[in-house]
């Protein structure tokens, strides 16, 4: 009689990530940003505050600040983009908007790749970026479990505020 097979154990494709990452979006000028990967959502939205429409040579831009860091106001950075498109976008809450769309680039660990926004106001929401199924698909696998999975070196404010929290803890 032929002994079973082994099985090996199986290991995650090294293309998953949590259910929040920290990401860069370096043509916008944004070093650092925690992101919530949601496949409930269809489109990626940033948090834009002052949003303001212009036309530049005939091409329509969009200007408008990124507060960065949760549930501070404290850091920004100030973005000029192309509007490539403009999307109705029914929220969570059933609420229909239309919101200017603009391409861009985002990294998260080792990862890469295009991806169209919706800039939309999102300070009361748990995350300045969600990132939709359409970003995701055919790009990662998201662990719905774990967080941080592609490393946390991109939270110094937050790493900064703890480190200060435990100093004074101590004294």
């Amino acid at each position: 009689m032929k002994a079973p097979a082994k099985r090996r154990a199986r290991r995650p494709p090294t293309n998953t990530l949590g259910w929040r990452e920290w990401a860069v979006l370096p043509e916008l000028g944004v070093r650092a940003i925690k992101v919530k990967l949601d496949t409930g959502a269809r489109t990626s939205s940033l948090q834009a505050s002052g949003l303001k429409r212009f036309f530049r040579d005939g091409t329509p831009m969009v200007r408008f600040v990124v507060h960065p860091v949760q549930r501070s106001s404290v850091a920004k950075v100030e973005i000029e983009a192309e509007v490539v498109d403009e999307r109705v976008v029914r929220s969570s809450g059933g609420h229909e908007e239309l919101r200017p769309v603009i391409q861009t680039v985002v990294h998260i660990g080792d990862h890469t790749w295009p991806l169209e926004l919706t800039l939309a106001r999102r300070d009361q929401m748990g995350f300045r970026m969600l990132l939709g199924r359409q970003a995701l698909k055919n790009r990662v696998v998201v662990d719905a479990g774990s967080s941080f999975r592609a490393g946390r070196s991109l939270a110094p404010v937050n790493q900064a505020r703890r480190t200060r929290r435990a100093s004074e803890d101590e004294e």
